[in-house]
């Protein structure tokens, strides 16, 4: 686990939530292995123990297979939930998913049928190909005399169609006849020596609208100069078609429309697309984001790849019919055909077309009867989770312009009503906007870096933060970076008409943006404001842009750290960025109302996709964190039992009350803080920059440079010496040659800095003769002579002591640099001896050979550490001893202490806890024999009996129970865990809401499609009213069908979440192995996940 130094930031491995959610993997058919004669397949039951330890008893079921055919697992079932565990690769590493554990299998010599594609190549390519060109003449028709027709023998017959099944030949009739119901099938005409193209209409096939097939028209009516093209979903063609010019007929577009050809224009129509090749396109551009130029290209090249015989030139026409074909699946799939107002389409609410996120509070539609009365503790569930976020790739360069090229989305659904939007830019553009005082943000304080040569320099937009959906009225363009005026308004416009009233924000500059944000909200009208009173806003920053804030960002912003967000990460709109952003370049050269309407499209597929997938998103989330809600109480508990309840109770109050106020003093925040070594030489550094006096700099190095770069050369001779220690004494051949390398390397390093020293210490040349002179003397009987690097004496200040004259600033920089390396050497034993703690207790829960010993491989680098850290720390304390005498100062005593061997250890588990608190109420346990963990827990039970090290305590303290309450380092740790383990839950809680939530939701909108059917019964014909109740009663089944797959899946999630938090209630201190609660988890009934 990272951690950084001296402030409460800690990422974990989970940090960034799962909700990546990747649409790759829908369930489906999935290809096993060739399966032996007999497989084994585990039967397994899985429990609970009360501290979230998984058992897991197997038993094996010798089932039988066919070892000719290969097996298929349908995933479409639905999926049986199991606990996830920590380490799935360890606990299965000896599970063979074909032949069950501990069945052994002899191997088998490869087949030809093992490698398809190599098959192929060496036995099938060149029959193949021959097959390829065989098609090319006329095959098996080559000797046929008559036509194919049924009763006709015309002789010679020359045509085939390319697109049927069959390629028989036919004569000119006949063709004719087969393809009237098929007007868009390419017929090809043998010429004596090859196929050659000809269309169906240079043979006389006609398209006749506005009657049955085979029925004449009374009046037909050409289409103007008998020049129409019809776009499919594989080619552009010319073909005869013929309008019903009857006194009954419909309007040409109509005439079209009812034939499933959409016309380009409404007025004498020349061009039409078929719905299949505008479904085709949809499809296409919404999942491999092609634009209409690559799909129509790639429809003229299936046309025509020569360039002999261009096809008409439609793209214009096809780009146009797309958009309003995509704009009018908007409209109908919102239902707005079905509203009974005369003016249907423009009296579209704002945000209406877009698809609503149904995990989400909902008043209304799907939150329970007095939600708004719910408990303060308990009103995060119906707490609304906000992402705002800029993306600066899908900018849009000056073409065009709003009155050209208006848009046909206007407000309706997730961009804003863009009039309106751009009057209010208008009006308030020079508010001024107060530079940060965080971490330089350039999108905002140089927003003109983006904006270069652009109409738009990028989006913004406001996500639904748990479940990555856009919000309606929530995106807007931006015109120079990122300005809060922009930002605004979405943010302000995206919840009209919410009636929610805890709203959490995430918001990469939220430390600067929420500044001012209700001094900036007057300037809106007052339906978008509302005060502090009627929603509480709390602000917070995305888990991975934190890191990169000042430390009191990442206290009071963090995620991790603030009650009731569970394990939000914040970072939703950044996974949504890595789908719309492949429109980047299709879009920059749009017109303004073009692009709106395709990013709409896109932001409306993304929402479905999401939709459809809650059922596996919501339970894999609960699969991963109910375990974990587990694991991090037991931790917390553990932790807790380490002090005293008045301890304890006073963490809690402090804890509690800066909850409820975040002014009140913060437990995680540290007021005690001494400077490591990377703050004395950063303010030694400015010392340096302001020291003018050239008595202190010799060449173009200060002293203060000349005595950090000393103490780094030291570091390199400990790290070259611990490093020696590793190889032992049989080196090989390239550690020798590194190792030879290494030390040449240092060797220059301390040569060279040795001569800039002797320029500030003069005197040392003496003391460097006097050891040389010693050494040659030792060297006459030593077998091998010489020094080693990393012994060679640098003779720092502190070295020196009286042995020579050194200036009294050289020893009060070294001074003030060693009590910094101290701090930081102290820091970081205590961070790692906390991390050897949490390792430990990691491997007592784990099973399997493979897992403990990558455990036992952590804990060794882990102690690495420590002793690195020791030995910094030892070597500074050294150098204080000698610099406190000198310089007669001895204020660094209270916080540095001799560090004996005995004092490196972790703090301990029951130094401050009463007997009934560490043995779990008084229950007696017996640990497993385990003799890979047996030397921890007799180090534990030692270390238990000694008071706490002094590395743990304040300075002067005693390490008595006052002590330990005013101990920040003890308090912080003790947060941090139980900040962790209340989040967990947290998440728990809020998953089964959502589910709940997603089930109620759709369970409305179920009703409301049903609630369509008639309401313009009296507005239209019977035709149109059956095609509109059909309509409705479709969505309705689709989202029935929805949410009975939905409840199918999460079928076990209430048994297992009744049990867990029965575990989570009962847990106490060091119950680990409590039997009486595994045996409760195996008495469970079933038909749940535990049952599996």
């Amino acid at each position: 686990m990272p951690t950084k130094r001296n402030h409460a930031l800690y990422i974990e491995d989970d940090e960034i939530n799962d909700g990546s959610d990747s649409d790759d993997d829908e369930p489906g058919y999935v290809p096993r292995a060739n399966a032996s004669r007999i497989h084994y397949v585990p039967d397994e039951s899985t429990s609970f123990s009360t501290n979230g330890n998984r058992r897991t008893t197997t038993s094996n079921v010798a089932t039988p297979a066919s070892p000719s055919k290969k097996t298929r697992i349908s995933l479409n079932q639905p999926e049986p939930v199991q606990p996830s565990l920590q380490d799935w690769d360890a606990d299965f590493s000896e599970f063979d998913a074909e032949y069950g554990p501990g069945m052994q299998r002899a191997p088998r010599s490869l087949r030809e049928s093992d490698d398809p594609h190599g098959q192929w190549a060496r036995l099938d390519r060149e029959a193949f190909l021959d097959e390829l060109l065989r098609l090319d003449g006329r095959g098996d028709f080559m000797e046929q005399a008559s036509c194919s027709g049924l009763n006709c023998n015309t002789a010679d017959p020359m045509f085939r169609c390319s697109d049927c099944l069959h390629p028989c030949l036919y004569c000119k009739d006949c063709v004719k006849e087969l393809h009237l119901r098929t007007p868009f099938h390419h017929i090809e005409m043998w010429n004596g020596t090859s196929f050659q193209r000809c269309s169906l209409k240079s043979l006389g096939v006609r398209i006749q609208l506005g009657h049955p097939p085979g029925e004449l028209c009374g009046n037909p009516s050409k289409a103007a100069g008998d020049d129409f093209v019809i776009i499919t979903s594989q080619t552009i063609d010319e073909v005869g078609l013929d309008f019903c010019d009857c006194s009954c007929a419909a309007a040409p577009p109509i005439q079209l429309l009812r034939m499933r050809l959409y016309p380009a224009t409404s007025t004498n129509p020349r061009s039409a697309a078929t719905f299949s090749a505008l479904r085709r396109f949809a499809h296409m551009t919404l999942e491999s984001k092609c634009s209409p130029y690559e799909f129509y290209n790639s429809l003229a090249r299936e046309t025509n790849n020569t360039g002999l015989e261009p096809s008409r030139d439609r793209y214009d026409e096809f780009t146009r019919m797309t958009r309003q074909w995509q704009h009018l699946l908007l409209l109908k799939r919102a239902g707005r055909g079905h509203d009974p107002s005369d003016n249907r389409v423009e009296s579209t609410k704002a945000g209406e077309l877009a698809l609503l996120c149904p995990a989400c509070p909902h008043p209304g539609k799907n939150l329970p009867v007095g939600w708004e009365n719910a408990p303060q503790h308990k009103a995060f569930l119906y707490a609304l989770f906000l992402a705002i976020d800029a993306n600066f790739r899908l900018k849009r360069k000056d073409v065009s312009s709003e009155t050209k090229d208006p848009g046909l989305v206007r407000g309706w659904g997730f961009y804003g009503e863009v009039t309106r939007y751009m009057q209010h830019l208008a009006a308030n553009w020079d508010e001024p906007q107060e530079r940060s005082t965080c971490v330089a943000h350039d999108a905002v304080d140089k927003p003109d870096r983006e904006s270069l040569g652009t109409a738009s320099s990028g989006i913004g937009t406001v996500d639904c933060a748990r479940h990555n959906m856009k919000r309606p009225n929530g995106v807007g363009d931006l015109q120079r970076g990122e300005r809060y005026l922009n930002m605004d308004y979405m943010f302000f416009m995206s919840l009209l008409g919410c009636m929610l009233g805890l709203l959490f924000v995430s918001y990469d500059i939220a430390c600067q943006w929420s500044k001012k944000f209700w001094k900036r909200m007057e300037i809106f009208p007052p339906n978008a404001q509302f005060t502090p009173e009627e929603k509480r806003v709390v602000f917070l920053v995305p888990k991975f842009h934190l890191p990169a804030h000042i430390e009191s960002c990442n206290i009071s912003y963090s995620f991790n750290l603030t009650r009731f967000v569970g394990r939000t990460d914040g970072e939703a709109p950044e996974r949504g960025w890595s789908d719309i952003n492949r429109l980047a370049s299709s879009t920059s050269v749009s017109g303004p109302g073009a692009r709106r309407d395709t990013l709409e499209v896109h932001m409306q597929y993304w929402n479905w996709k999401k939709i459809v997938r809650l059922g596996h998103t919501l339970l894999q989330r609960i699969k991963k964190y109910v375990p974990l809600m587990l694991e991090t109480r037991a931790a917390w508990v553990d932790v807790e039992a380490s002090f005293p309840y008045s301890v304890i109770a006073q963490w809690t109050a402090m804890a509690e009350a800066w909850e409820a106020d975040s002014t009140k003093p913060n437990p995680f925040a540290t007021t005690i803080r001494r400077d490591d070594l990377k703050d004395v030489r950063r303010r030694l550094a400015v010392v340096a920059s302001r020291d003018i006096n050239s008595l202190r700099v010799r060449g173009d190095m200060h002293e203060t440079e000349m005595l950090s770069m000393g103490l780094q050369l030291e570091d390199q001779q400990r790290i070259f010496a611990r490093n020696l220690k590793h190889v032992g004494a049989h080196e090989t051949v390239d550690q020798g040659t590194k190792r030879i390398e290494r030390e040449t390397k240092l060797r220059r390093k301390i040569d060279a800095w040795m001569a800039v020293q002797q320029l500030f210490i003069p005197e040392v040349a003496v003391l460097r003769d006097r050891e040389n002179t010693e050494r040659k003397r030792i060297s006459a009987t030593q077998a091998l002579p010489g020094i080693r690097a990393d012994q060679m004496k640098l003779w720092l200040p502190s070295a020196i002591g009286t042995r020579a004259s050194c200036d009294e600033s050289l020893r009060d920089y070294e001074y003030q640099l060693r009590k910094g390396q101290a701090a930081g050497a102290l820091e970081e034993m205590r961070n790692q001896l906390l991390l050897r703690t949490h390792e430990y207790r990691y491997r007592d829960r784990i099973e399997g050979v493979r897992a403990k010993t990558r455990s036992a491989t952590r804990a060794k680098e882990i102690d690495e550490r420590i002793v690195t850290a020791a030995d910094e720390y030892r070597a500074a304390h050294a150098a204080l001893v000698s610099l406190g005498a000198l310089l007669k100062r001895s204020e660094w005593q209270k916080d540095f202490k001799p560090l004996r061997q005995e004092d490196i250890r972790g703090r301990p588990s029951a130094v401050f806890g009463d007997d009934e608190r560490r043995g779990g109420g008084g229950k007696g346990k017996k640990a497993r024999a385990d003799p890979v963990n047996e030397p921890w827990r007799a180090q534990q039970r030692t270390e238990a009996k000694m008071p706490m090290s002094w590395i743990w305590l304040s300075e002067g303290s005693t390490g008595d129970e006052k002590d330990v309450v005013h101990n920040e380092a003890l308090r912080i740790e003790w947060a941090k865990t139980r900040a962790k383990a209340m989040r967990y839950a947290e998440e728990v809680d809020l998953l089964e809401e959502e589910m709940r939530r997603v089930l109620q939701y759709l369970a409305w909108r179920t009703s409301w499609w049903k609630s369509l059917v008639g309401l313009r019964a009296d507005k239209q014909g019977i035709e149109v009213e059956e095609g509109h109740a059909a309509y409705a009663h479709k969505q309705a089944s689709y989202m029935e069908g929805i949410r009975a797959r939905f409840e199918a899946q999460w079928g076990g999630v209430g048994m297992l979440l009744d049990q867990a938090r029965t575990l989570y209630a009962s847990m106490s201190a060091d119950d680990g192995d409590d039997e009486e609660g595994a045996t409760m988890a195996e008495e469970a009934p079933g038909g749940g996940w535990l049952s599996e």
